[in-house]
This record gives structure tokens, sequence and C-alpha cells, in this order.
């Protein structure tokens, strides 16, 4: 379904977007990063914060990774300001690149069981889909952080895939 090397470049591209994320949310003042703009989450920090969570839960499931603190409903609030988060966004990026370069193909067969708890029930789903998902609800979340960040006035770069350098 998926290779090694899709979820390498996913891994980059997951680091070398939330670097640009950063970098424009520097550039704001937490009034403005704190800001309810009307999306799922509400403001540019509270949807970064789920992202991390969510990130970090997942990796709880896909490797050694400890869960974070909280369930989805404390997702938002966990780092409380940008710098916090900051920091452990990038030393999570930089863990997911790793444990990307690890992977081994055997590693994406089979199915992966957890818990859910905003489900309520056991899941079991292929590891690969999995894998998928995480990358895409990076994706997804950062499309609103972008939007969000956009509208309140912070210059956003490139998130076209194809156009990410080749070293990061």
């Amino acid at each position: 379904m998926i290779t090694v090397e899709y979820v390498r470049l996913m891994a980059r591209y997951n680091m070398w977007q939330n670097n640009a994320l950063i970098a424009a949310a520097e550039t704001l003042d937490p009034a403005a990063l704190n800001a309810d703009r009307g999306a799922y989450f509400g403001s540019i920090l509270a949807t970064c914060n789920h992202l991390l969570w969510a990130d970090q839960i997942w990796m709880s499931r896909l490797s050694d990774w400890q869960p974070p603190k909280g369930s989805i409903l404390d997702s938002v609030s966990l780092w409380p300001t940008l710098a916090a988060w900051k920091a452990d966004r990038m030393r999570a990026d930089g863990r997911i690149r790793l444990w990307a370069q690890r992977l081994r193909p055997i590693d994406l067969r089979g199915n992966l069981h957890w818990y859910s708890g905003s489900q309520g029930r056991d899941i079991s789903r292929p590891v690969a889909t999995c894998v998928m998902h995480m990358f895409n609800h990076q994706t997804h979340h950062r499309g609103q952080v972008h939007a969000m960040l956009t509208a309140a006035g912070a210059t956003t770069t490139d998130t076209d895939l194809v156009f990410m350098p080749e070293y990061i």
C-alpha cells in the first residue's frame, strides 16, 4: 500500500511545513495566536496543540513513545505558549524523522490494535492506513493553521510537496 520511502518523504514534509508554520506564528503576538478564529479547535495555538497531541498519540501506537497527557478534549490546551509548543513540536518532528529512517517494510504490514478514547472502543486497522492517516491528519490541520495565520496577517510560505527542498 505504502513504502518506507513514502513515510520518509512525509516525515520530511511534516518537518518542513512545521518549521514554516513556526516562523509565521512567531511573527504574531499571543493575543493573535489565541484568538478564536472559527476553526474546529478555535485558535491557531489550540489547533497546533491538538496536532502535536495527535502526533504523539499516533506515535505511541506506532512506536515506543509515551502517550501524551490528557484526552482529545484536553489536547487544545496542553502547551500554553507558542514557545512551549515549539520546543516539543521540534523534538517530535525529529523523532518522527528518526522513526521513519529506521522503518522497515515489514513494519508497515499487519494490523494495529488500540483503544480509542474518542470512539470509546477497541479499534483494529492496517498499520499502513494508520501511518497514512497520521500524515493526512497533519496536513489537514496545518492547512487550517495556514489559513488562520494568513487571515491574521502573517506571511506564510509554500505548502506544495513538489516544491519541498530536497534537503532540510
